[in-house]
C-alpha cells in the first residue's frame, strides 16, 4: 500500500504543466532574461513573428527568450475558438486552444526558418497531441503562419526534415493560417525562471532548456 502511495506521489509530481502549482513568489533564476512581455503581431522590415505551439508551453518560452534576436516574448493560446478563454479552460479541451507562444523577432538577427529550426529540435512533433507526458489538444504541435511566406517555409522546413530521415517518425504538427492569440495569466509568464525549484519545472522543463543550450550556444543572447 505504502509503495502505491508513493508511485502515485511521483506520477503527481511529474504530470503535465497544468498541474504544477501556481506559485507567484518564487525566488527567480539566474537565467531569467528580461524581454517584454506586451506581445502585438508586427510583421514589416524590422520585426516578425512567430506564433508556435509545441506542448507546455513553460519550456518553448524558457528557450525562445534566451535566442539572440528575440526582442518580445508572450505565452498563450492560440488556434481555438472560445474568446479570452482561461488556463482551466484551455486544459479541458473543450476550447479548441493549444498551449503557445508568440514570438517577436528581428529577421535580420535570427531568420523564421531559424525559428522553426528550434521549434522542431525542442519538442516531440511526432505524436498527435502529445508532447513528452502532456497529452490533449492543447498540447498539440503547431505553426500558426502570419503570411504566404511563412506558410510557404514552414511546410518546406517541415517536408524537409520527414525527407532527411531526422526522426522516426513523421511530423504531425499543423501548419495553419494564424487566428487567434489571448495571453496567458501573468503567473505563466518566465515560469520556468520564476519557479526553478517545482518538480515539474526542474526537471522537465530544464531538460528542455539544457538540451537547446547545448544546440544553440553560439546563437544565445549575451
Amino acid at each position: 500500500m505504502l509503495n502505491l502511495i508513493k508511485i502515485s506521489l511521483v506520477v503527481l509530481l511529474f504530470s503535465a504543466c497544468s498541474s504544477a502549482a501556481q506559485k507567484k513568489d518564487a525566488t527567480p533564476s539566474v537565467k531569467s532574461v528580461k524581454i517584454d512581455r506586451n506581445v502585438k503581431v508586427v510583421q514589416n522590415d524590422t520585426l516578425e513573428t512567430a506564433t508556435l505551439a509545441g506542448g507546455c508551453f513553460w519550456k518553448m518560452d524558457a528557450c525562445y527568450q534566451q535566442l539572440n534576436g528575440v526582442t518580445q516574448l508572450a505565452v498563450g493560446y492560440a488556434g481555438g475558438t472560445k474568446v479570452d478563454p482561461t488556463y482551466e479552460e484551455v486544459s479541458s479541451d473543450r476550447t479548441g486552444h493549444a498551449e503557445t507562444i508568440q514570438v517577436i523577432f528581428n529577421p535580420k538577427i535570427v531568420s523564421y526558418k531559424e525559428i522553426l529550426n528550434v521549434f522542431w529540435d525542442i519538442h516531440d512533433a511526432t505524436r498527435y497531441n502529445r508532447e513528452g507526458n502532456d497529452v490533449g489538444a492543447d498540447y498539440r504541435s503547431a505553426v500558426f503562419f502570419h503570411s504566404p511566406q511563412q506558410e510557404a517555409t514552414a511546410q518546406a522546413v517541415k517536408d524537409s526534415l520527414d525527407k532527411s530521415g531526422t526522426y522516426s517518425h513523421p511530423l504531425v504538427t499543423e501548419i495553419t493560417a494564424f487566428t487567434n492569440f489571448y495571453k496567458a495569466e501573468a503567473y505563466h509568464q518566465d515560469y520556468y525562471n520564476l519557479n526553478p525549484n517545482e518538480p515539474y519545472t526542474s526537471s522537465v522543463v530544464r531538460e528542455k532548456v539544457t538540451h537547446f543550450e547545448d544546440l544553440y550556444k553560439a546563437k544565445l543572447k549575451k
